[in-house]
């Protein structure tokens, strides 16, 4: 792949800007390529890629997104265009890093260009909100960001400096990147606090076998990183007995990975094997932050920051509809694996979220509406048991042929 980078930003209202880090960047004995993104007027100088590219790739038209004077409008349809030519021109192997800086409207163009690249390509992000949420400019990305400190607007002692940092971690991180040393075939897995015994037992175990193990945090956005992760084709196969997350999207917890947790191994067609580790709890933060319609649940305070909710029969039996609708779009070898002593530490016999009732509300609607092909696995364990994570890695190295 070419060591080039490309630098994104609105060259309309922020050209000169652009042209001193691209001749940082080129001074330091990088090659760059420019996208212009501004939809205003015209840049001062001729990038590598126009606007109106920008604009088409999106299927829309720069004269229009113009006359119609919208700028959430064209700020969407530009992201979509940048997001599409990043990827294409990554894939291509015709840039390996991106760089771009901005205010919120052109980082949110910006940084969607940088979600659409893998891992391996390092993003660096100069922007002017960068004390604030990054969440909804970074997703679940390694983008990084540097604080602009004053405004990309012009010139001068303090902008050059960032500027001129911003050119040196860009190509740094280009030269820098990590040479591929393991060359075992790589595994995706999802744990939570809940379920950390049940994880590491079987990661240890798919680690004997040959396989490099990425374990994700459940926390919404450790599940959104897995997902990714997938559809980049990074993985020969999951270990997802953690989906607790899908519990927080249901009943409101701040917890979720979104609608789409549970897609991306079903389209790619790779083996999985599915628990509904802590399907048993949504989370929220202290005590006191529980919706006041959740205040008279089985609720139980983890620590002074987190609080976990009791999931009901209820909402049990829509999670097993909703899995089941998942799974049946698995292009791969799917298997579902039941602890039937309980889906956490908490839900086990004696514990506080002990429920044999809403466990089989899962179980049963999950049935109900699975394919029929796909095996549904019940072991007379609770999920941290020792039995349950060998045969869950044991399933999981079967589909995998080992």
């Amino acid at each position: 792949m070419a060591k080039r980078i490309l630098i994104v930003g609105a060259l309309d209202t922020k050209g000169a800007e652009f042209a001193y880090l691209r001749d940082q960047i080129a001074g330091l004995g990088a090659d760059t390529l420019v996208m212009d993104i501004g939809v205003v007027g015209e840049p001062p100088f001729a990038p590598g890629i126009a606007s109106a590219e920008v604009a088409r790739a999106a299927g829309a038209d720069l004269g229009q997104l113009r006359a119609d004077h919208d700028r959430g409008a064209a700020m969407a349809a530009m992201g979509r265009g940048a997001a599409a030519l990043a990827r294409r021109l990554y894939d291509a192997g015709e840039i390996a890093a991106v760089v771009g800086m901005g205010g919120s409207g052109g980082a949110s163009v910006i940084a969607s260009a940088m979600r659409a690249l893998p891992v391996q390509a390092p993003k660096l992000l100069v922007f002017t909100l960068a004390a604030g949420d990054m969440k909804p400019y970074l997703g679940s990305r390694n983008i990084t960001v540097m604080p602009s400190i004053v405004d990309v607007a012009g010139l001068n002692r303090v902008s050059r400096q960032i500027f001129c940092h911003a050119a040196a971690a860009i190509v740094g991180m280009l030269d820098a990147a990590a040479p591929a040393e393991d060359d075992r075939p790589t595994l995706a897995a999802s744990m939570f606090g809940n379920t950390t015994p049940c994880v590491d037992r079987a990661r240890a175990a798919l680690e004997a076998a040959g396989f490099e193990v990425l374990v994700f945090h459940a926390t919404g956005t450790g599940g959104e990183t897995m997902e990714g992760l997938i559809r980049d084709r990074l993985v020969a196969g999951v270990l997802d007995l953690t989906t607790t997350e899908w519990a927080d999207e249901i009943a409101g917890g701040i917890l979720s990975a979104g609608p789409t947790r549970l897609d991306a191994a079903a389209a790619a067609g790779v083996p999985q094997v599915v628990g509904p580790g802590c399907l048993d709890m949504a989370n929220f933060g202290p005590r006191a932050s529980v919706p006041p319609q959740h205040q008279g649940r089985l609720l139980y305070e983890w620590n002074p920051t987190v609080t976990l909710m009791r999931t009901t029969a209820e909402e049990n039996a829509l999670l097993g509809r909703i899995f089941a609708e998942k799974l049946n779009a698995a292009r791969g070898p799917t298997r579902v694996l039941i602890p039937l002593r309980g889906f956490s530490m908490l839900d086990s016999p004696g514990e506080r979220f002990w429920s044999p009732e809403a466990d089989a509300a899962f179980v049963a609607a999950l049935r109900a509406d699975l394919r029929p092909d796909i095996p549904i696995e019940q072991l007379d364990a609770n999920i941290n048991d020792p039995a349950f994570a060998d045969r869950a890695a044991a399933a999981l190295l079967e589909m995998l042929g080992r």
